[in-house]
């Protein structure tokens, strides 16, 4: 329910950024926002309080984010407290932000190797998923799994790379385990 709520509310926003022409502004307001909550829990907690009527929530946040964010944003979180979706606000922007960049054509990608890789073996990496993707841009986290022996995986969206030997090993042995002695 709660990814529900996200994706409508954010590609809400999402079509509104679109329609203004305001994605850039936008998504750095949402960021901070975003940050300011996440920082701030005792806000959230805030606004998720069950004892604490909406009117109040609402102005809360009008005190807290005019002149500091757009109206389109702070209409926008006024509308998901009015419609006591504020629980979902964090999830809500970060769907945004994922929309945000799939539309700038940014790829989040996450690479998995067994030890560091050096700026060298990083630069040639990105060219060549930037050769083989449709992205222009990439945002990369490198991750150390010293499980992975050597290779490495790469994983871009839902789009999963292994060339571990941690993984051939495993489809070596599954190979090994289907063959029958005589």
């Amino acid at each position: 329910m709660a990814k529900l709520v996200s994706k409508t509310y954010g590609d809400a926003l999402f079509e509104l950024a679109v329609e203004e022409n305001c994605v850039d502004s936008i998504s750095e307001e949402v960021i901070a926002v975003e940050e300011a909550l996440k920082t701030n829990p005792d806000l959230f907690k805030l606004l998720n309080h069950p004892k604490i009527d909406k009117v109040e929530k609402i102005k809360l946040v009008k005190e807290i984010f005019d002149k500091k964010v757009s109206d389109n944003l702070v209409g926008f979180l006024t509308i998901m407290i009015d419609k006591e979706r504020q629980n979902n606000i964090i999830e809500t922007f970060e769907y945004f932000t994922a929309r945000v960049k799939e539309y700038k054509n940014i790829g989040v990608v996450t690479v998995a190797t067994p030890m560091e890789l050096s700026e060298t073996q990083k630069e040639e990496l990105v060219k060549k998923l930037l050769a083989t993707t449709k992205y222009v841009k990439l945002e990369v986290d490198y991750k150390i799994d010293e499980s992975l022996i050597g290779g490495m995986v790469i994983r871009i969206g839902d789009r999963v790379v292994d060339s571990s030997i941690k993984t051939k090993l495993s489809e070596l042995t599954k190979d090994l385990t289907k063959i029958q002695l005589a």
